[in-house]
């Protein structure tokens, strides 16, 4: 027998399990809303940029070619910026105790598709940090390639510079809580329909029917244990009083 299910009877299942359903979100979004806001360490970030181009000493034709052969530098000043090279340097001059391998995991190099200019973001759960960790890099990576690689023309376009009221850009917390909210909703529209798939209790006729493929001949109604008694304690008290008026 060829078994079906419909639309009704999914909608039956999910408001039959809606308080489970409601549990495991609200508690989904609750705990997301906790580690957000009070568990995860907020982190700043800060930015400078870097325009880079060969030596200037020289009177050099600025053509495709030219600008072609700046962008294939474009990977090795990235490499350099987060080479001990710079970094031991850098970390020397912060003076905060935090080494090269530390500021390599809080720098990130990257550079536009076509340009030449290189940026160099920082994060750290401290935004000032951020902020003098980027500027000092690039100013140390300004210094000492001149000397790595006869570069003399390394321009800083923009500081890295911090706003009155920095916000973090992670955690993100409403974001976190919305995914919390999608993810609690899957899972307790999932448990609800395991948990039906799992129960092979009987309950109604129909079951009865689909499980065993037998016709219902006749069923016996429920009887409320309490309604029974007030009802025959109630013929009993008539009993009593037609007796008593006889």
């Amino acid at each position: 027998m060829e078994e079906t299910i419909s639309l009704k009877e999914l909608f039956q299942t999910l408001k039959k399990r809606l308080s489970l359903i409601i549990v495991i979100t609200a508690l989904a979004v609750i705990v997301s809303g906790i580690v957000s806001y009070f568990v995860i360490t907020p982190i700043y970030q800060a930015s400078t940029q870097l325009l880079v181009n060969q030596e200037k000493n020289e009177q050099v034709e600025y053509n495709t070619g030219t600008v072609q052969t700046n962008l294939q530098l474009i990977n090795t000043y990235n490499v350099i910026i987060k080479s001990p090279a710079i970094l031991d340097k850098v970390a020397e001059q912060l003076g905060t105790g935090v080494t090269a391998s530390q500021l390599n995991s809080k720098i990130t190099v990257a550079s536009q598709q076509d340009s030449q200019v290189v940026n160099i973001t920082v994060e750290d759960p401290d935004p000032q940090m951020a902020a003098n960790i980027a500027n000092t890099t690039a100013e140390v990576f300004q210094k000492e390639i001149v000397s790595l690689m006869n570069i003399d023309n390394v321009n800083i376009l923009a500081k890295a510079q911090i706003g009155e009221n920095p916000s973090p850009v992670k955690p993100q917390p409403l974001l976190n809580i919305a995914i919390a909210l999608v993810v609690g909703l899957m899972a307790g529209v999932g448990l609800a329909f395991l948990l039906e798939y799992l129960d092979n209790t009987i309950k109604t006729e129909q079951d009865i029917e689909r499980i065993l493929e037998l016709p219902v001949l006749g069923s016996i109604a429920q009887i409320d244990s309490k309604t029974e008694h007030k009802s025959t304690k109630g013929k009993h008290a008539k009993v009593r009083g037609e007796t008593v008026g006889s």
